[in-house]
């Protein structure tokens, strides 16, 4: 965590307008403090100049060159001056020229040593090189540290800049590294289980045709259908992986409703679908309700050979009910691995929807999945 100086100091130079302003108020006040045990007594309109070039430095940061102007006379009335130092130190900050610079501290020194310049004790005395030197030095240190300030915050911005781009290469990296991995997963389903689904659906070709039995002709046609749908779904989840789910994806086509009857129909068994009326429905739980039942006549299938199923689709108080229900199985079952995976994707397909999914066994011996979405979900 941050330390509350660090974020007093990050505020105070943030460039928000409370710091700035109080900044300037407390340099008007020192240049104000300057002018007042300083000046020389003179006329009105000398103290008027001189409160001018002090109340200029209001509008420094705006205008730098224009207020150092402005102060100019105050070094020729009254020798050092506070206001002149604090607007050539302005203009130092604002800008990179140093042939502007070195003008600027030149005039100012020569004009806080031309007062004195006709007395003739600078020369007389041989100390001009003296009066120079301190006519120049706040001069210098003021436009040093103008351009080191400058230096500081151009340095600020540069490492504010790497670290932009650190953290967009950073972000590269790992996209790069999810891209492969996600292509690596490609290959894997390509070439191991599309080419197991494609040698189910061969060889159930060559059952339909070789075989006189017309129940196992039908059985062979509903594998072999079954099998070339899951090899479409397969080469488009392929597609996906490749992309990146990038956006492009969107637009194949999605399982809607009207294909539910089809669905239910080529599962080999004895379902039925009872669909009552229903409002419009968005594609998102469209598509949940086909995988819900999709799922459901998978593991009837599997689990329950020769069971009746039973679709039913209808609106329930004030919700969207799809139910599968099967009977208990009239065939031996054959013991098939499961991970569960489909069930744990459709409960979380439920929770997204805002409904709630339920599966598990019935009083009768069979199976019972439903899937409930509010329709309020839905507007």
């Amino acid at each position: 965590m941050t330390s509350a100086p660090a974020r007093l100091t990050a505020w105070w130079h943030s460039g928000s307008r409370w710091p700035a302003v109080l900044l300037d108020a407390a340099l008007i006040a020192v240049a104000g403090a300057d002018l007042w045990f300083n000046r020389i007594p003179g006329n009105w309109w000398d103290d008027a100049v001189l409160a001018a070039g002090v109340l200029a430095l209001a509008v420094r940061r705006r205008f730098p060159l224009a207020v150092f102007i402005a102060t100019l006379p105050m070094p020729l009335l009254m020798g050092q001056s506070a206001a002149s130092l604090i607007a050539l130190f302005t203009v130092a900050c604002s800008t990179r020229n140093r042939w502007l610079l070195s003008a600027c501290a030149l005039v100012y020194a020569g004009l806080t040593i031309a007062p004195w310049w006709g007395g003739g004790d600078i020369l007389a005395e041989s100390a001009w090189p003296v009066w120079g030197v301190y006519s120049l030095a706040p001069a210098g240190a003021a436009v040093f540290l103008g351009q080191l300030l400058q230096t500081k915050q151009e340095l600020s911005r540069r490492l504010e800049e790497i670290d932009e781009v650190r953290e967009h290469e950073q972000a590269l990296a790992t996209q790069k590294v999810l891209s492969q991995e996600r292509a690596h997963l490609a290959r894997e389903m390509h070439d191991v289980v599309s080419h197991q689904v494609s040698l189910i659906a061969v060889r159930a070709g060559a059952l339909q045709v070789s075989t006189e039995d017309a129940t196992v002709k039908d059985a062979a046609d509903t594998i072999r259908t079954l099998a070339a749908r899951t090899l479409d779904e397969l080469r488009y989840m392929v597609s996906v992986l490749r992309a990146g789910g990038g956006a492009g994806n969107g637009l194949a086509p999605q399982p809607t409703l009207d294909q539910l009857g089809e669905l239910v129909g080529n599962t080999g068994m004895g379902a039925e679908l009872e669909q009552g009326p229903l409002p419009e429905l968005t594609p998102p739980v469209q598509r949940a309700i086909y995988r819900t039942v999709q799922e459901a006549l998978t593991n009837a299938r599997k689990h329950a050979p020769g069971a009746a199923v039973r679709v039913q689709l209808t609106q329930d108080d004030g919700d969207v009910l799809a139910e599968v229900v099967n009977t208990a199985p009239k065939r031996p079952v054959v013991p098939l691995p499961s991970a569960k995976h489909g069930l744990i994707g459709l409960k979380q397909r439920a929770e997204l929807l805002g409904g709630a999914f339920e599966a598990g066994p019935t009083n009768a011996g069979g199976w019972r999945v439903a899937l409930r979405v509010p329709l309020k979900s839905m507007s």
